[in-house]
């Protein structure tokens, strides 16, 4: 039986335990496990084994994260490169679009590689291009949940995340609208996405959170302490715009460093993400074979122990 095939009835029959005496909801599974070295592996939840290096497939869309892609036949090319590459980790929402991103997914990949973990997200609403809205009703994260399964083609999401907290809505709604799609079988995991240490405490006394995803990169440390926080509880920290988004990175002092290594800044940069944290799963995004193809290789960057406390100098 493929772990794609097996639904959790432990998770769905409610096999998760409270911590004693703190009422936070944890996995049923054995603590994320990870093997050393950049190119790494880390389990989501314990029990889904992943490359630490992933693909996120918001710039496989129209600009703007708009509609479709100008270009199709690249964005499916890109999306079936990242799995050839060894990507089995790949992290979306149906606000990318909106929907359009998943459905590229679909229409790529499917049917699926048996160890694939797509990661998608709901909570946000897309009024227009460059809006952003986010929508909490349980009854609308409901349906969010049963859009993305059909769009996909899945009968269960490994990891679905809430995409932002609504301010306007109680957190424990809303996650209660996730735990009872998990309860039926149809969510595996429930990740959050650009939350603070306290909101992570609220949110594990509703289900049991795996990861986080919040903006992360050598430029921009302003989550370090949840960083902190997915270490010690072993909680996948998902960096997005891990290579600085629009903007880039800074001209910083990793430029020098990188052409001693015989890499690109990017490469070091998503490399120095890898070395920072045993639970850091990056998952750069792009709409270019030829950029994919240069940030999957930062996981191949072999730096001595010497070489790594002059990056961590620099990068400080």
């Amino acid at each position: 039986m493929t772990r794609r095939k097996f639904l959790g009835t432990t998770l769905a029959g409610g096999a998760t335990l409270i911590a004693g005496g703190s009422n936070i909801i944890l996995a049923a599974n054995s603590p994320a496990v990870t093997e050393p070295g950049t190119n790494s592996v880390f389990r989501l939840g314990g029990d889904l084994p992943v490359n630490r290096l992933g693909f996120g497939a918001m710039r496989i869309t129209g600009e703007g994260i708009w509609g479709w892609p100008a270009d199709r036949g690249s964005a499916l090319k890109v999306l079936r490169r990242a799995v050839e590459l060894g990507v089995d980790l790949i992290d979306t929402a149906d606000a990318y679009g909106p929907e359009t991103s998943e459905l590229l997914i679909a229409e790529a990949l499917h049917p699926y590689p048996k160890d694939l973990v797509i990661a998608t997200k709901g909570g946000l609403t897309r009024p227009g291009p460059g809006q952003w809205v986010p929508n909490g009703r349980p009854e609308y994260l409901t349906q969010c949940v049963e859009k993305s399964l059909k769009r996909l083609r899945l009968e269960q999401i490994d990891l679905y995340q809430l995409h932002r907290i609504d301010p306007k809505v109680p957190m424990e709604e809303s996650l209660g609208a996730l735990k009872k799609m998990q309860e039926a079988g149809k969510i595996r995991h429930v990740g959050l996405s650009e939350v603070s240490l306290e909101e992570i405490d609220r949110a594990r006394k509703v289900v049991a959170i795996v990861s986080v995803q919040n903006q992360y990169n050598v430029d921009n440390r302003r989550w370090e302490k949840t960083l902190t926080y997915c270490e010690k509880e072993g909680l996948g920290f998902l960096p997005w715009s891990p290579i600085g988004g629009n903007r880039g990175l800074k001209d910083n002092a990793l430029k020098a460093a990188a052409k001693d290594y015989h890499a690109s800044v990017i490469q070091l940069a998503l490399a120095w993400l890898l070395h920072r944290s045993p639970v850091m799963l990056p998952i750069p995004g792009t709409s270019s074979v030829t950029h994919l193809e240069e940030n999957m290789a930062a996981a191949k960057l072999k730096l001595t122990a010497e070489d790594w406390r002059r990056v961590d100098a620099l990068a400080s």
